[in-house]
């Protein structure tokens, strides 16, 4: 493995693609609400409501879940309240009575597409994504304007892959809703890895011109810039991503890479220093500024480095095989031949000649 292909590693990444939640729905319930102190001892239903949505608004999730409850022992009905109360028990992290009152909101109200849509996500989080893919269809059926239901029903068929059915989805989502900088973006993802290159570009700058402060954007735009050996601008992608979000470890490592490509090495190894500062356990970052280092002469900090990245990630083959190259280069053969021991083994590779240290690997 060459240097080049080794600092490569890890830059691929791409951020995970956030569902969004749709906010819950109080268009029929906004009006003149008030909280009422000196309720009677059995409040009616409207002031039950009102109570509900005024402390849901607030934020005040305990609150509002407790005038949800006694809607419901009430036993009152109302098809946005049981979707509503979904949504704060989904907050509250309990998703089975979550999943149960967005079908009672269905129940009510079969054609109630914002239920549809919340169950969607449920089941989403909850690994079910053909269920979830099932809701999210009832739910552009319902409503086929509905643009976060298309975009969402897009991550669950890339997550299922298919890919080219997720492009179909965030396409519509776009059509619906041109400036959806986040349907852009992951459009940008799901046409690079299809191959499409050229488009994915555009994807990514039409997402960064709607949204000019989208970090994980400038991040992408970046990497498949790289891809297509445009260094240089990869380099201004990546501290676009950094200005707008100074700790992300991620953007901080690739840049290191661009930089160490370009010869600008003191500045890559502050690069590398920066995402680890940021994300100690980042084996990769440790692992490269072990590379610099030792490129420029600072082999037993390079050592350091790299066993550092070994501790983190026990079973990288590539980091033994740099720790053993550093080894030998500090004349402790002994413990060079350990490291290529280590590699045969973690590999189970039959030939011990495959790590001689008679050439550079790194």
């Amino acid at each position: 493995m060459d240097s080049s292909s080794q600092e490569r590693e890890g830059k691929k990444k791409i951020i995970e693609i956030k569902t969004f939640a749709v906010p819950f729905a109080l268009g029929e319930k906004q009006e003149n609400l008030t909280i009422k102190t000196n309720t009677p001892s059995k409040p009616s239903k409207e002031q039950i409501i009102n109570q509900a949505i005024q402390f849901h608004l607030k934020g005040n999730i305990q609150e509002a879940a407790k005038y949800y409850q006694l809607f419901v022992e009430q036993g009152f009905k109302d098809h946005i309240v049981f979707s509503n109360y979904g949504v704060v028990l989904k907050n509250l992290a309990q998703t089975q009575d979550a999943e149960l009152s967005y079908r009672k909101a269905i129940e009510i109200k079969p054609d109630y597409a914002d239920a549809h849509y919340n169950l969607g996500n449920l089941l989403k989080e909850l690994g079910k994504l053909q269920d979830a893919e099932l809701s999210y269809r009832k739910a552009i059926e319902i409503k086929p304007d509905y643009a976060d239901a298309h975009y969402n029903l897009g991550i669950i068929l890339n997550d299922l892959g298919k890919s080219q059915e997720a492009e179909l989805s965030y396409r519509k989502a776009i059509k619906i809703k041109p400036d959806y900088a986040e349907a852009h973006y992951n459009l940008g993802i799901i046409l690079n890895d299809l191959g499409k290159s050229d488009q994915a570009e555009l994807s990514y700058r039409r997402a960064i011109e709607i949204k000019s402060d989208y970090a994980d954007a400038h991040y992408n735009l970046g990497n498949l810039l790289n891809d297509l050996g445009k260094s240089q601008e990869a380099e201004l992608s990546y501290r676009k991503a950094i200005k707008i979000k100074p700790d992300y470890a991620e953007a901080h490592y690739n840049l290191g890479i661009i930089l160490n490509d370009l010869g600008k090495s003191d500045q890559a190894e502050l690069s590398y220093r920066r995402a680890i500062e940021i994300k100690s356990d980042y084996a990769d970052a440790h692992l490269n500024l072990g590379n610099i280092l030792r490129d420029l002469g600072e082999l037993q900090d390079a050592e350091l480095s790299t066993r550092k990245a070994i501790e983190i990630k026990p079973d990288n083959t590539d980091a033994h095989l740099n720790l053993g190259n550093i080894l030998r280069d500090l004349g402790k053969l002994k413990d060079a031949r350990l490291c290529s021991e280590k590699i045969m083994s973690l590999r189970s590779w039959s030939l011990a000649g495959s790590y001689s240290f008679n050439y550079e690997m790194i």
